[in-house]
């Protein structure tokens, strides 16, 4: 299996980053990021045997509080790594990608210098939660009635490096 991790061509491939979003989350259309969202993320494609199967997107220094703040904004944070989004195609779930993933963005954070990284997912999935449990992130809080459509709540994590 020849697998790689490979930096998103932004606005080249933004089509290709919206349509792989749409896929990977077809159940929450209301979730999926805009053109406008991609040209502002560092955004990474995981390649296996020369196939999408992933995608993950980054904000370096950046804490999400976006979810406890009036402004819903999040902060500036140095040294902390906000990973906003992270995908596998549904065919490709269960195989072993999602941790496949996982470590490459812990290998990242830390070749990188950053010393925390945070993110957060719907409370419903469940496989997310305990893939970044098993990777050692702890839960911060759950903020109720984060996203719409269905509604529901969103657990934030961190994981110290």
């Amino acid at each position: 299996m020849n697998t790689e991790f490979r930096r998103a061509i932004v606005p080249n491939e933004i089509r290709s980053l919206t349509l792989f979003d749409h896929k990977a989350f077809q159940r929450y259309p209301l979730d999926w990021f805009d053109r406008d969202d991609w040209k502002t993320l560092d955004s990474w494609w995981m390649i296996v045997n020369r196939r999408k199967v992933g995608c993950c997107a980054f904000e370096p220094h950046m804490d999400f509080q976006e979810d406890v703040r009036e402004d819903g904004q999040n902060l500036r944070l140095q040294g902390s790594l906000y990973i906003v989004t992270t995908g596998i195609l549904p065919q490709f779930r269960g195989l072993g990608f999602g941790s496949l993933l996982k470590h490459w963005q812990v290998l990242y954070a830390r070749y990188h210098g950053f010393t925390r990284i945070v993110t957060n997912t719907r409370e419903g999935n469940r496989a997310m939660i305990c893939l970044n449990e098993k990777f050692g992130f702890k839960i911060l809080r759950t903020a109720p009635n984060y996203y719409e459509k269905p509604q529901e709540s969103t657990v934030v994590m961190e994981l110290h490096l």
